[in-house]
């Protein structure tokens, strides 16, 4: 069942060719999981779209307040027996139809669908390899409209066509100073020593929900120093450790970049201090 402006239908078909999302690429999405009827990092998830919605001059409802939405998301898992699982949401906030580039209405439509996962704690499993190599056919700009979740994700689309055809399992999206913004899925992190850097917002980077949880962890981590700044191709081979973050996966360790091979104990030390926090 998919929720469409708070209505659920059975046929997953409901937008028409004129949707500005489809059309456009006028759309923010929020990507969430839920365990057993409770969306992590909620709050978080909520004010970083409302304040995507602003930057996209989207005209927000009055109604739309976090309770609303969260309603809203227990109903859809409720309708498809997912409210006592593990599930990943999906929010999509769009402009509706009509007009070119120019919107001819300021409403807005919403659309909610989930899925069942299989991991509620989050975990690192040490068998699986992970390598990746640099993708650098196309750029991230620098820039607000780059941190932004919205439905333009081409950048994503062919890097992740790139790795398939290399046998990568990931790469690493560089912006147009060719430094390291991201992965294709996830924010990314470096380790040398006690020194964990990632890049800033202003690189182009994604503003990820586990980015900012991991910046909260470390920033109360006596242990390691934080250091927002740019990552350069060069530092990746200097590196101690490498991984990738998101909401879904929560820390995934990068095993392989071309001749290097990466530790994985810091990435396995943090993410017990994430379980911990999240009561998991």
């Amino acid at each position: 069942m998919i929720n469409f402006n708070g209505k659920l239908h059975a046929n997953a078909a409901i937008l028409s060719l004129e949707n500005r999302g489809y059309k456009y690429g006028d759309a923010l999405f929020e990507t969430i999981k839920v365990i057993n009827g409770k969306p992590l990092f909620w709050e978080d998830h909520y004010f970083r779209l409302m304040a995507s919605m602003r930057i996209m001059r989207m005209e927000i409802p009055m109604g739309f307040t976090m309770e609303f939405l969260e309603s809203e998301i227990l109903k859809t898992l409720e309708a498809n027996s997912l409210d006592q699982k593990i599930a990943r949401v999906r929010i999509t906030v769009d402009r509706g139809e009509g007009g070119n580039y120019l919107p001819i209405s300021k409403q807005i439509n919403f659309s909610i669908s989930s899925s069942l996962l299989n991991e509620s704690k989050y975990v690192i499993n040490e068998v699986i390899k992970c390598e990746v190599d640099l993708f650098k056919d196309f750029f991230i700009n620098e820039g607000l409209l780059s941190n932004l979740k919205t439905n333009n994700k081409i950048t994503n689309i062919l890097g992740s066509i790139y790795a398939q055809e290399n046998d990568l399992d990931n790469c690493l999206l560089l912006n147009n100073s060719k430094n390291v913004v991201e992965c294709l899925n996830g924010n990314i992190f470096l380790v040398h020593g006690n020194i964990i850097k990632t890049p800033p917002l202003t690189d182009g980077c994604l503003k990820g929900i586990m980015r900012q949880q991991l910046i909260g962890l470390l920033n109360k981590n006596e242990k390691f120093t934080l250091d927002e700044s740019s990552i350069s191709t060069f530092e990746l081979q200097k590196a101690d450790e490498l991984f990738y973050t998101n909401v879904i996966k929560g820390i995934v360790p990068i095993t392989h970049y071309r001749k290097k091979t990466y530790k994985t104990q810091i990435a396995q030390e943090l993410l017990g201090n994430l379980n911990t926090k999240i009561g998991t």
